[in-house]
């Protein structure tokens, strides 16, 4: 536990640095036309847990925690963002970086087909300026950082019907924690 001390300080200055850099780092993401979540090509510069496994200042403890996604219910026709916890930041904007985790389903086979929780580590992309789904780009600006949000992708706003080279075809349901945003 962070006491309010000097090493309370110290691990929040540290924390703050962090999340500048992620800032600055942006990289490749979700390309518009089908491109995959190369989670390879992305910067993985933030972990949601703070020292001993606690939650990164300001963060709420659920943020620290793989959440479990399925596939079922009905499939959307039209992008459907529902807040799973709300977060006490700033919304993000389109055209800033976040640091985000995520985990990807496929509501047509219902398994999961990405997530950056396999490598233990979130990821940073630009958002809402085409680098990424549609879904992405029109679902995760206006929600406050600190947040956890459903994202039911139709198709259309996802890889298509017809997804090809190893991305999924139809809806996806994708779980997203704003870690950071700048």
């Amino acid at each position: 536990m962070v006491t309010a001390g000097g090493s309370g300080r110290l691990v929040a200055a540290l924390v703050v640095g962090v999340v500048l850099v992620c800032g600055v780092v942006t990289v490749a993401g979700i390309l518009v036309g089908g491109g995959a979540l190369d989670t390879r090509t992305m910067s993985r510069p933030l972990d949601a847990a703070g020292p001993g496994g606690s939650p990164a200042a300001g963060l709420d403890p659920a943020l620290s925690t793989r959440p479990v996604v399925d596939g079922s219910g009905p499939k959307p026709v039209t992008l459907v963002v529902v807040t799973l916890v709300k977060g006490g930041g700033a919304p993000v904007r389109a055209g800033q970086t976040v640091t985000v985790n995520y985990v990807g389903v496929s509501m047509t086979t219902g398994a999961e087909f990405d997530s950056s929780w396999r490598s233990g580590q979130p990821v940073s992309f630009q958002v809402g300026v085409g680098q990424l789904i549609s879904g992405w780009d029109q679902g995760i600006p206006g929600v406050p950082v600190g947040s956890r949000v459903r994202l039911d992708i139709p198709s259309n706003l996802a890889y298509g019907d017809a997804a090809d080279g190893g991305r999924p075809a139809g809806p996806l349901r994708f779980v997203v924690d704003i870690l950071a945003a700048s």
